[in-house]
């Protein structure tokens, strides 16, 4: 029997990025989507506890089956797990992401909120993501490196509790350098609101905001993908600060 692939996306169940993963992932295994039936881009890891959630059956087969669910991400691998699978993903993948998720971004990814869940659930993760923002953005630059991060995945596995954040330039593929393991760069958005007015005049806000990146050095992330390197962090869960343990328990115990 052939393992199973789950994907899920936050750009919504056709975005072209979800398409072109979904047929990557069919080489490896039989495969279950389960996206988002619209863009749910920055929702992060949230859920949606307050209402049910319905699911419509795209198409379905014993090597690939498709459903779109009108919650989160997050809520996508969830239900998708307990109840549409038919046995044990041997992996969850998210993407391939319209636009960036390196550094802070992966604070806001829907995409990485599906992935670090997948990983909090046991489940080996790899969440994709192409720096092109358009949708009828071009992914056979993808496609290579898609496959051999996946191949090595499935043969060799990840640390207990990690997943990967691998995010790919935007660049013909002979331009591409190849990739890097590494560590994400400290950025912030410096947000801002724009303050706009309706046509039945009642003002409203609409968020905008600059990426700053404070660390360009070899090594991170965002070095990588400007110097023409597929990016990859191995990220986990846990939020806590180690290095800062020693030095709180000073002050308060």
């Amino acid at each position: 029997m052939r393992p199973l692939i789950l994907i899920t996306n936050d750009d919504g169940v056709a975005a072209k990025g979800v398409l072109a993963l979904e047929a990557i992932a069919q080489e490896f295994g039989d495969v279950v989507v389960m996206a988002p039936e619209v863009n749910n881009s920055g929702q992060s890891h949230s859920i949606t506890p307050s209402r049910p959630l319905r699911v419509r059956t795209v198409k379905e087969s014993d090597e690939l089956s498709v459903y779109a669910c009108d919650g989160t991400p997050v809520d996508c691998v969830k239900l998708a797990v307990e109840y549409f699978c038919p046995r044990r993903p041997a992996l969850v993948l998210a993407g391939i992401n319209h636009g960036s998720n390196s550094s802070i971004n992966v604070l806001y990814s829907g995409t990485m909120g599906a992935v670090v869940e997948a990983t909090v659930c046991g489940f080996e993760a790899i969440g994709f993501s192409l720096l092109n923002h358009s949708v009828n953005a071009d992914f056979s630059s993808c496609e290579p490196f898609v496959r051999t991060i996946i191949a090595d995945v499935m043969e060799n596995g990840l640390p207990d509790n990690v997943s990967l954040n691998v995010n790919i330039p935007n660049l013909p593929v002979g331009q591409i350098k190849g990739i890097r393991v590494c560590h994400e760069a400290k950025t912030y958005w410096r947000d801002s609101f724009e303050k706009r007015i309706d046509p039945i005049g009642r003002p409203y806000w609409w968020l905008t905001g600059k990426f700053v990146c404070d660390e360009l050095q070899e090594g991170s992330d965002e070095w990588a993908l400007q110097n023409g390197f597929v990016s990859v962090v191995p990220t986990h869960p846990d939020f806590t600060n180690y290095q800062a343990i020693k030095q709180l328990r000073s002050r308060y115990e």
